[in-house]
């Protein structure tokens, strides 16, 4: 998946911070899972709040074939009529699940700038790209089944995907950054939820949890987060609406729990406050 705020590129840092073992591996904010595929790991959950997303994978771990098989009818007659016909039949919930799944990868393949966007009806409302047609990738997709079939995979929030983890588990925790994109659901990503998973942060790394998380390098999540290990890392942003803003953006990593095996990037915070619990939000927050 092409995925606003994909990691793909830090990767690499991510990875030189993880623990030298671990349980089970959870990623609650699953996204494009770049971390996850990089990992492959044998025991994990995989949760994110689009059920959509959570779907696709489903239908990648079970009905792979399916799914390519569809993949190349949408190559075949890829175009602008096409992808306008295929994106009013995914707002209308047309199809299979294998149908649905590789509508959704074909869609993000080929919409403007590979962004996954949706209304408050949640309807897909990017335009078409004007991209070459997708040629599905069939080792890479069996691949990426094989490792999802090793998956637990959970439609809902954050703590939905959390509520059994326990010491010794990791977490790699990538939400929504703050100050950013969030629309990727009709429910959004905003301060109070931010401010909800920095606690829920802390709570699970006083369990023996361990937690790694990424972020933006705002004045808000240093706050959230002070008190724990912060290291700034640069990494490059490859979407955007606006051309001018692609480019190395600083971001920090939070690990809590356990220390990390590479040094910090720039700079290190390891003074701990006190937990508090964020204030109870409202939906209209």
């Amino acid at each position: 998946m092409k995925y606003a705020g994909g990691k793909t590129r830090l990767v690499p840092e991510l990875v030189a911070r993880l623990p030298a073992r671990f349980g089970r591996y959870f990623e609650p904010f699953a996204g494009g899972a770049a971390l996850f595929f990089r990992l492959a790991p044998e025991r994990a959950v995989l949760g994110d709040s689009n059920a959509d997303l959570i779907a696709m994978y489903a239908a990648l771990a079970t009905r792979v074939d399916a799914v390519i098989r569809h993949l190349r009818r949408h190559r075949d007659r890829h175009g602008e009529a096409h992808y306008l016909a295929t994106r009013a039949r995914w707002n209308a919930r047309a199809g299979d699940a294998a149908d649905r799944a590789a509508m959704l990868l074909y869609l993000n393949k080929t919409c403007f700038n590979g962004l996954w966007r949706v209304n408050r009806a949640g309807e897909h409302n990017v335009p078409f790209g004007r991209y070459p047609a997708f040629e599905p990738d069939a080792s890479n997709l069996r691949a990426a089944a094989a490792a999802l079939a090793q998956a637990e995979l959970r439609a809902g929030d954050f703590q939905a995907a959390l509520y059994d983890a326990r010491a010794g588990d990791l977490v790699y925790v990538d939400s929504p950054y703050d100050g950013t994109f969030g629309a990727y659901t009709t429910a959004g990503f905003g301060d109070a939820h931010q401010a909800e998973l920095a606690f829920v942060v802390r709570t699970l790394a006083a369990r023996g949890v361990m937690v790694m998380a990424s972020n933006a390098d705002t004045p808000r999540v240093r706050a959230l987060y002070a008190g724990l290990r912060l290291d700034v890392v640069t990494c490059g942003r490859a979407i955007s609406c606006d051309g001018g803003k692609r480019g190395a953006v600083d971001e920090v990593i939070v690990t809590a729990g356990y220390e990390p095996g590479g040094p910090p990037a720039r700079e290190t915070s390891t003074q701990r406050p006190a937990m508090r619990a964020p204030q109870r939000r409202t939906h209209a927050q």
